[in-house]
């Protein structure tokens, strides 16, 4: 290989001169063609050849670029220029820095040293909840309501944001992270402050899986958990292999009944099927310019429910048409468009028979059609025809309920929640225009939702409540029920509070099987809400009329919704917009002025927020009777024994970060309900999983609690329960671990095909280390939550192909030994009645992971390299 040092090239645009690092040319000296290469590997290859002209160590890197598709067993670093961080996910990671800090004085350094290394953003949109909705005063009494309950979190953000270098905390009440990231924060193209400016292209992690809508943009970036993003703060380089490519090819144009939400379910069930798990997903062919960037925003930010680690749409007219949208400044868009042509970061339609895919995928568009998605999985894709037969296997009486004086006779199916919500949708103006026209036109046919239906809206910015305002299409979903709830993620994360008053109180004494829906991208057991069985994700055209039937057990396509004041049937075709009418109103009223004059005074937006005292110190100080933040045993020696194992659990297949560790509603005779009791506080402050995972006492207890988790050690029950082989009893699995630890004895998890899939969740893997889990032995793994038990020093062994749990006769009773040699492990398993050896892969997938695993994790690893440096 050629190893000439200088790929640096100039550019000159506007009056001003700038530098790139030229990735043709760098691949034209090693007999490469660019036009061969998928825009995301060229942005890989371009932040490895700009990062090896400062660190020599990462020049061995570049090799693998070349023929970069027989190089999927080589790894490649990925060191991005900033990280955006949740409020559920930043909040930890704030709190294990602010424990770096503590730990480095202890050991005679200077705490101040522990700052981010890149810039980070905080955006708080995880914590507002829908304590109250239908009514005008439902935006004003849930944020009344968030402060209240998360007044010390906020409190601590505010210290974090005075006292840690290159942090932004956005408040909140002021949009969700990804739609925030999409309209404001990205600058796609980003330079460094030099005398000749370096221009290079934005690349970021996220502590959120949808992190990935922002390669709608044509900005590389995925979700990691908490713990892999303080590794990115703290100027850590993560490693995966060279990622394998799914090309996937786009013609045609969408049909006018179908919508952004509808090719984003199909995309999810049609790249599952494929397999695309681990993998890049980049878009395509000549449909690309058919598809807005808002419609390319729903279906990156999929990305993880279809299993890849992005889905990538390179930068195109489409994209510099969105960013003159969102205001962003004639000159960013110069730049952006002069340096991605230069550097053949730019699409090219007529190079795509040349650009080489490691699989190829395609997808005509006009083959789209409605659909929604459920009723647990988010590519389990169902046509609107087939949706009543899912329902039709129940064979229950009605249930009675009685909502403000009105009774009423649910059946399976009938609706408990409808909700308009998730960044994944609230982004598009398309489709929320169409969902407020249908709102509309139910109004004036003298429609109405059914009062046993709890209805809510929560916009990803406020930029869509002007625009809807503008338009004077928000009364229409106000008189629905549709009244704006919050900005934030609401329903989406489980934050859906309790269901109408009389549907709540039957349903719990009951367990009688009502349905959601939403415009959500998750619909995992338990996770909407603990009462609703079914949920189905939809667009919300879609979410408006099913709650207008009031039951998923319907068809639209031929079915009625409800008669007009005439008496005569309204179906779903009778109040479906015309494209000409929405594409008018985007027009008329979505306007470049309503983002700019939002983002400008977006830190000035929250008054509560803004009157929150602020404490600037070096160190935090820690409360000690806090139940929302303690300081976190990161630092504490474990023990590496992997010998005399016992089960813990026995899982099945497709086992989620929400199974693992739940975001939503604390149960009182949950450990973690029990423990917060024990320090007074009441069951109507418990407020969240996710809202507390500042403290690891209730993180711990609530690791492997939720009330959907069927664990085969305890087939008869579900939740938070096992078999403690100490004592041949049945408990919960908090009480079973910590006996397991007094006794010193360490614990595995055996579980299924693609354990750890979800959202980026790091107490997924803090939880069940703290637990005292030295390994888990599955089939597969999701690729974040792999990573995260590496860097929290658990073990993720996989079984060879062909073996699993049954195969090898397990049944979660036996001894385990683990024999650690290489990149496999040869495992010892014996019971009373047998005993069975066999090897497993470990799963250490990049270089610098046994390091993380032999430091007891990615911490302590920092740590001691923070300290060497002082």
């Amino acid at each position: 290989m050629t190893t000439n040092p200088d790929y640096q090239r100039q550019l000159t645009i506007g009056q001003k001169e700038y530098s790139y690092f030229d990735i043709a040319g760098f691949l034209a000296d090693q007999d490469q063609n660019v036009a061969s290469l998928p825009y995301s590997i060229r942005i890989l290859l371009e932040l490895t050849l700009r990062h090896s002209q400062d660190r020599t160590d990462l020049k061995k890197f570049l090799p693998a670029f070349i023929d970069w598709d027989q190089q999927h067993d080589h790894d490649v670093p990925y060191k991005p220029e900033r990280v955006v961080l949740q409020d559920f996910t930043g909040v930890p990671a704030l709190v294990d820095l602010a424990a770096m800090r503590e730990a480095v004085k202890q050991q005679g350094g200077d705490p101040a040293t522990i700052n981010p290394d890149v810039p980070v953003h905080l955006i708080i949109d995880h914590s507002v909840q829908v304590d109250m909705a239908g009514t005008p005063t439902a935006f004003e009494y849930n944020i009344e309501q968030e402060f209240k309950r998360n007044r010390e979190r906020y409190t601590f953000l505010k210290w974090a944001q005075a006292s840690f270098s290159n942090l932004t905390v956005i408040p909140p009440d002021t949009g969700i992270i990804h739609q925030v990231n999409l309209e404001y924060l990205s600058s796609v193209v980003r330079f460094s402050h030099a005398p000749v400016p370096v221009l290079f292209p934005d690349t970021l992690v996220g502590t959120d899986s949808h992190t990935t809508m922002i390669n709608a943009l044509g900005v590389l970036g995925w979700g990691v958990g908490g713990i892999e993003a303080e590794a990115s703060m703290l100027g850590q380089e993560s490693y995966f292999p060279m990622p394998r490519v799914v090309g996937v090819r786009l013609t045609g144009e969408l049909p006018a009944t179908a919508t952004a939400t509808d090719l984003a379910l199909t995309l999810t069930h049609l790249l599952r099927q494929h397999n695309v798990v681990g993998k890049f997903v980049e878009f395509y062919g000549p449909g690309l310019q058919n598809l807005p960037l808002a419609n390319r925003a729903t279906i990156s930010n999929m990305a993880p429910e279809y299993g890849a680690t992005c889905g990538f749409f390179p930068i195109d007219e489409q994209t510099l048409a969105y960013l003159k949208l969102t205001d962003r400044s004639a000159d960013q868009i110069q730049l952006i468009k002069t340096y991605a042509q230069a550097n053949h970061l730019f699409y090219q339609q007529a190079e795509d028979d040349q650009r080489h895919y490691s699989e190829n995928v395609e997808l005509d568009l006009g083959t789209v059609k409605s659909s929604v998605a459920g009723p647990k999985r988010p590519q389990d894709l169902v046509t609107l025809a087939q949706l009543p037969k899912y329902f039709a296997g129940y064979d229950l009486p009605d249930c009675q309920v009685e909502v403000n004086g009105q009774k009423f006779a649910l059946q399976p199916g009938a609706l408990g929640i409808a909700a308009i919500t998730s960044c994944t949708n609230t982004s598009n103006p398309e489709i929320l225009i169409t969902a407020a026209l249908i709102a509309k036109k139910a109004i004036q046919k003298g429609l109405k939702i059914p009062a046993y239906v709890k209805t809510s809206f929560a916009p990803g910015s406020r930029v869509v409540a002007d625009y809807l305002k503008a338009s004077r299409l928000q009364p229409y979903l106000d008189q629905l029920g549709f009244n704006i709830v919050g900005y934030g993620c609401t329903t989406c994360i489980g934050n859906s509070g309790k269901l109408n008053p009389g549907v709540q109180e039957v349903i719990a004494q009951t367990n009688y099987p009502l349905a959601a829906i939403e415009s959500g991208n998750r619909n995992f057991e338990g996770r909407v809400n603990p009462l609703i069985k079914d949920t189905y994700l939809a667009s919300p055209p879609l979410v408006v009329a099913y709650a207008l039937a009031g039951t998923l057990d319907i068809d639209l396509t031929k079915e009625k919704l409800g008669q007009d004041q005439a008496g005569k049937p309204v179906y779903l075709k009778d109040l479906w917009p015309a494209v000409e009418e929405v594409t008018k109103t985007i027009h008329d009223y979505v306007k470049p002025e309503l983002f700019s004059a939002n983002y400008q005074n977006i830190f000035e937006q929250n008054a509560t927020w803004n009157a929150l005292p602020v404490t600037k110190s070096v160190t935090y100080h820690w409360n000690q009777s806090s139940t929302y933040l303690a300081l976190p045993p990161l630092f504490e020696q474990q023990a590496k024994q992997l010998t005399g194992l016992r089960v813990l659990a026995k899982l099945g297949d497709s086992i989620t970060t929400d199974h693992i560790s739940p975001a939503g509603f604390i149960g009182q005779d949950t450990p973690a309900g029990q423990y917060l009791l024990s320090c007074g506080v009441k069951p109507e402050d418990f407020n969240s999983y996710g809202s507390r995972r500042g403290n690891h006492q209730v993180m711990i207890r609530g690791t492997l609690a939720n009330i959907r988790l069927q664990n085969q050690l305890t087939p008869q029950k579900h939740g938070g329960f096992t078999k403690s082989w100490l004592t041949g009893q049945e408990t919960t699995i908090y009480a079973a671990a910590m006996n397991y630890k007094k006794q010193k004895v360490g614990t595995v998890i055996l579980a299924g095909k693609d354990y750890g899939m979800g959202s980026s969740r790091d107490w997924a893997a803090k939880g069940v280390q703290m637990l005292g889990v030295k390994a888990v032995i599955a089939e597969s793994f999701e690729r974040i939550h792999r990573s995260n038990l590496v860097m929290m020093g658990v073990l993720p062994l996989q079984y060879l192909p062909g073996q699993n749990a049954a195969s090898l006769e397990l049944d979660g009773s036996e001894t385990f030994t683990i024999e650690l040699a290489g990149q496999t492990a040869h495992i010892k398993a014996q019971n009373q009645k047998h005993q069975v050896e066999f090897d497993v892969q470990v799963r250490f997938d990049a270089p610098i992971d046994n390091q993380y695993y032999q430091s007891q994790g990615i911490l302590p690893y920092v740590l001691t390299k923070k300290m060497a440096e002082n």
